[in-house]
């Protein structure tokens, strides 16, 4: 990863998402190709106001976020990431009033692509709100450090 601690790294990755700021994100842990982060209740990002539930573009941004910051934390990745294709299956509605947390994994890379697959959970641990599967870019951290 870098030579920075894991916390500060994770602080320093949502600093830098504009999107990932403007809906509260916490990235609570980047490493070895894993992620997870959450995000809180907010009216703010409530889709429909007669139920108060979140709106499905916030848990679509978070668990993207998290899936990129698995690539980012993989130890083949030089540390920058892009979307290519990310698949969102919504089993429910979250819970209003309850956090969403992600926890994200990436199970395979190739020389440029890394493919991850995320879950997001409010307080019912049995129950997804939703699971994603996706295909990120990559700069291999090989690369990065030959163009140094």
């Amino acid at each position: 990863m870098t030579d920075i601690s894991r916390e500060d790294f994770a602080r320093a990755f949502t600093e830098r998402l504009p999107h990932a700021r403007a809906i509260g994100l916490v990235v609570e842990e980047i490493a070895e190709g894993r992620a997870r982060a959450w995000i809180p209740y907010d009216p703010r990002l409530v889709g429909d106001p007669e139920t108060g539930v979140m709106a499905g573009g916030t848990v679509f941004t978070l668990l993207d976020t998290t899936c990129g910051a698995a690539v980012v934390g993989h130890p083949l990745s030089g540390g920058v990431t892009a979307t290519l294709d990310l698949r969102l299956d919504y089993m429910r509605a979250a819970t209003p009033g309850q956090r969403i947390r992600a926890r994200a994994e990436c199970y395979h890379v190739t020389r440029s692509v890394a493919f991850v697959r995320a879950l997001a959970l409010d307080d019912d641990e049995e129950t997804p709100v939703a699971a994603a599967s996706g295909a990120f870019t990559f700069t291999p951290r090989a690369e990065q450090e030959a163009e140094a």
